[in-house]
């Protein structure tokens, strides 16, 4: 597509030009391997001592330059990256451990490499060419045939250039490293873990074998509650095992991509962010994180953010012209003067000295003057909120007249809006697929992949970041971060994503209902860096786009082949487009994406970029076409290609098919976070939000994808990263043994028995140690992944209270879909966005039917704890010593169930007077029942003979 052209889309519902201008880059030629430039840092080979071409491995003839060569000897592997042979030492190179066993013992005057054999006309011996890389040489003068640098092909023309080597040696650096957890946090921790494994072992198999005669039931039950918790911990323990840390070096991203005088090197992104409602989710929340996308600190040229609108909003629609419009004087602003973050309304908001650090004295009166013009865009956008309210009878009506074509959210045509260019600053596109009633569209996987096809079209960059509308970049230098992994020669290849941990704004200051979530982000994550990289969560994760395609990753054994296909470059993978289907059978290229030449040609540009011969009109057509309802039919998409069908939470799907292929993920925690979003305040919005996470993973567990058997015949899954993947999927079934649990306290104390025999020293002691290795796991846990203990206890805390209440339902709904067909609607979660709105939604109750098993459990365990004490009183001292054993039973469940009822309560007593009914009428229900027949306890038939002997 020729500079400066530009595209107009429309569809046939619709009287509006749509101009989509070209921003792509030209596409860069394919490295042919030669012999003449290295294949590690792009260099000339050059030559050696003799006037040849350096070669370095003698089995393969890897193209490989000498300081690639010394490099890899001296900090590297020291094998070759293409045979994996190791290199062996060239006469004039430094010695490294291992050569004394070769047979080479010619040169040893270089043994040290230190002195040059050629000396100057005074007679002064001259570094050599490594460690001129490394110290300023002192200064020489002679002729220009001493001036010579030896391992270098030309003179060494003026003293800059030892500034150049030593930069291009840098560049050769690894752009991030891993950091282990020391020794003496995380060797501790291990050695508590397998104790507490070794002592849970041994106090299950007392409990089997030392069973309650008189209330064998409940002894039964308790028994296969705690199996199920071993087991249960065990797959979210393991995982754990082998954490690590992450650091990257952005300063050598840059001097091996972005070198001064030459082209930007570094790769173009597609930043993807999704909405649906525009009531719940406020045009205001999306524009700030629209604004810090186009803001963040990443070539113009190289960035083009996507918003899919899900729900055709004229609303969304007019608030994103706007917002392109206030980014016109943000992002410059923002670029200036180097600000975080680049959410204008986190901005301003901050309670910091904003003044620290600048030195530009129009700072101040530039900020001013920004600030207002933010409250003056505000205002425009509360307007459009305000207008939209009311829909009048007739249908929304643009600006020229033509009616709306989303007026009819569930049918209506695909529509595409560039509001940026891409010169200036980064291209904003408007996406809303089309939608027809009989079409299934698959929700926000639906809506991804119709952004990976439309990018794929229009920019076809070779990484795409996907963000909530509610996450803004926190952190500008996010996608650096993200590089220095992607873009690394060593290792970026096999990595499809790199995904970064959630943190999150306006959560109170006790985070009640453990909205931060630091337990699954602080460590298990860490864990499963360790192992074969994290989970996709969702949201503030950049994606390596070939591995969306349903490519595997290149293999590490030997260098993947070049294949071309006539008009394009492909790398690592077979010439074949189309591929195999699951029975082995070869599919063509339309089975495989779809009807769209221009989209399959796409695919094959692994370097991304849009081709020039592509016409205007021929994109248009594209365009338009791979967003229609009909596209995906009978294609890959949604089963190989792209996000997952199957599952509403597509995102553990997604990422669990990529580790299947064998890819390597990543799990970047920068200092400064990198993305922020909002969370759901108020208990009913937090417990739905759970429910839809726990319904996901049962549907997962009923379908083909099921982690226990999916991918076994291949083995690429690693056997921890499966454990994980088991655990996401079973972990809502443990709401029936959890539920049943928390019940066990009350009916200890109805019937007077109690769940375990009477306690011998040996139980004692395994009680004391199965309590002490609990907490000392937890603190050496917390030692080496930094989150607080009150951290940890809140998630404590909502594990039961969502396990009883979110979890139990999934187990239900998802078993009523399996045999029945009923599908379950989609809960958009609304976001509080400023002070106001977060007090008002903290203590909002909304009716749910979520609160009723938790409330039934409260008020249960509460009616057995008067009705113990009262018959405690009655009998006498002696039914002191068993009561204060189910009391701290009720304990337990109460202290993990106190959020729930704090916020049950509320600030002003407003529980919803339903959910208190029901609660009460199941109480009551279930203590008359039980009372009448009183199932877990042994009914004695006859007289007792130990009280009135044998004769009786």
């Amino acid at each position: 597509m020729a500079g400066g052209s530009v595209l107009f889309a429309g569809s046939h519902n619709r009287n509006e030009l749509v101009v989509i201008h070209n921003h792509e880059e030209e596409e860069k030629a394919w490295k042919r391997l030669d012999g003449s430039v290295c294949e590690i840092c792009g260099d000339g080979i050059g030559l050696n001592d003799e006037g040849d071409v350096f070669v370095g491995c003698e089995e393969c003839g890897f193209p490989a330059c000498r300081a690639c060569y010394e490099y890899e000897r001296r900090e590297g592997t020291q094998v070759c990256p293409q045979c994996n042979t190791r290199y062996k030492r060239i006469k004039g190179t430094p010695r490294v451990p291992g050569d004394e066993d070769e047979e080479d013992t010619d040169d040893i005057e270089h043994e040290f490499n230190m002195v040059d054999h050629h000396n100057n006309v005074d007679g002064e011996p001259k570094l050599c060419s490594s460690l001129q890389r490394r110290v300023h040489p002192f200064p020489q003068s002679g002729s220009e045939e001493n001036e010579m640098e030896q391992g270098n092909l030309g003179p060494r023309l003026d003293d800059k250039i030892d500034q150049d080597m030593t930069m291009n040696d840098d560049t050769r650096q690894p752009l991030s490293r891993k950091v282990p957890i020391p020794s003496s946090k995380i060797s501790p921790y291990r050695m508590v873990v397998a104790a507490r494994l070794v002592i849970l072992a041994l106090f299950l198999q007392y409990r089997i074998m030392h069973p309650v005669h008189n209330a064998v039931g409940l002894w039964l039950t308790s028994v296969i509650c705690e199996l199920w918790f071993a087991f249960s911990w065990v797959l979210d323990q393991f995982p754990k095992w082998l954490p690590i840390t992450r650091q990257t070096y952005l300063d050598r991203l840059s001097l091996r991509y972005e070198r001064e005088g030459e082209a930007n090197m570094l790769a173009a992104v597609d930043v993807f962010v999704t909405t649906v409602d525009a009531l719940k989710e406020p045009p205001l929340v999306t524009a700030n994180t629209l604004l810090s996308i186009l803001a963040m600190d990443y070539p113009v040229d190289k960035i083009s953010c996507y918003l899919s609108d899900d729900g055709a909003s004229m609303l969304t629609f007019e608030a994103l012209s706007q917002t392109a419009e206030f980014a016109r004087k943000w992002v410059p602003f923002s670029s200036k003067y180097s600000i975080e973050p680049r959410a204008p309304e986190m901005y301003f908001a901050h309670k910091v000295d904003y003044l620290k650090g600048k030195v530009q004295h129009t700072f101040v009166k530039e900020r001013r003057a920004m600030k207002r013009e933010y409250e003056e865009f505000k205002v425009r956008i509360n307007a459009l909120v305000a207008k939209s309210l009311v829909a009048p009878p007739e249908g929304w009506v643009m600006q020229d007249g033509t009616p709306w074509p989303g007026n009819n959210t569930k049918d209506h045509p695909g529509m595409i809006q560039v509001f940026l260019q891409g010169n200036e600053l980064p291209s904003l596109v408007y996406v809303s697929r089309e939608k027809r009633p009989s079409f299934l569209h698959h929700k926000r996987a639906g809506a991804m992949n119709a952004l990976v096809r439309v990018s794929g079209v229009l920019t076809n960059a070779p990484f795409m970041l996907n963000l909530d509308c509610d996450h803004y970049v926190n952190n500008s230098k996010a996608v650096r971060e993200a590089m220095c992994f992607l873009m690394d020669p060593q290792v970026g290849k096999r990595v499809c994503y790199v995904q970064f941990p959630q943190r999150f704004d306006g959560i109170d200051k006790n985070d009640r209902y453990a909205n931060s979530n630091r337990v699954f982000f602080d460590i298990n994550m860490k864990g499963l860096d360790g192992i074969q990289g994290p989970f996709y969560v969702g949201t503030g994760c950049v994606f390596r786009r070939q591995a969306l395609y349903g490519h595997e990753p290149p293999k590490v054994h030997k260098r993947p082949k070049m294949v071309t296909c006539g008009c394009c470059s492909f790398f690592g993978h077979s010439a074949s487009l189309g591929g195999m289907d699951k029975d082995n059978k070869e599919i063509s290229v339309d089975e495989k994406f779809g009807k769209s030449s221009t989209f399959v040609t796409s695919t094959l540009r692994e370097e991304g970029g849009v081709a020039a011969s592509s016409s205007r009109e021929a994109l248009l057509k594209e365009a338009i076409h791979v967003i229609s309802c009909d596209y995906e039919d009978k294609t890959e998409w949604g089963s190989e290609l792209g996000w997952i069908y199957g599952s509403i939470t597509e995102d553990i799907l997604t990422g669990f098919k990529l580790h299947s292929r064998g890819w390597r993920t990543i799990y970047c925690m920068p200092k400064r976070s990198a993305f922020r979003g909002s969370v759901p305040i108020n208990l009913s919005d937090r417990l739905n939000q759970t429910l839809r996470w726990a319904l996901g993973s049962v549907e997962i567990f009923f379908s083909r994808h099921n982690p226990i058997c999916y991918g076994c015949k291949e083995g690429k899954l690693r056997f921890l990263e499966r454990f994980a993947y088991i655990n996401t999927t079973i972990y809502p079934f443990t709401s029936i043994p959890l539920l049943v649990y928390c019940l066990l306290p009350a009916i200890c104390l109805l019937t007077d028995k109690f769940i375990m025999s009477e306690l011998s020293t040996y139980s004692g002691i395994l009680l004391v140690a199965l309590f002490m290795s609990f907490l000392a796991s937890g603190i050496l846990e917390l030692r080496w992944s930094g989150v607080s203990i009150e951290e940890w206890w809140r998630n404590e805390q909502f594990w039961v209270i969502g396990g009883i209440s979110s979890h139990l339902f999934a187990v239900i709904q998802g078993i009523l879909k399996i045999v029945a067909g009923i599908d379950t609607s989609f809960i958009v979660t609304s976001k509080a966005f400023d002070d106001e709105d977060f007090r008002q939604q903290l203590y909002t109750i909304k009716w749910t039917t979520l609160l009723i098993p938790p409330t039934t459990v409260l008020i249960i365990n509460l009616v057995g704890v008067v009705a113990g004490i009262t018959d405690a009183i009655n009998t006498g001292y002696q039914a002191i010593r068993p009561l204060m054993g189910k009391l701290f039973f009720v304990f337990w469940v109460v202290s993990h169930l106190y959020p729930f009822l704090k916020g049950l309560m509320g600030r002003q007593n407003r529980t919803p007077t339903i959910v208190i009914i029901w609660s009460v009428l199941l109480a009551s229900v279930f203590s008359l029942i039980w009372i009448r027949i009183d199932p877990f306890v042994v009914t004695a038939r006859g007289p007792d003979p130990k009280q009135c002997g044998i004769n009786c």
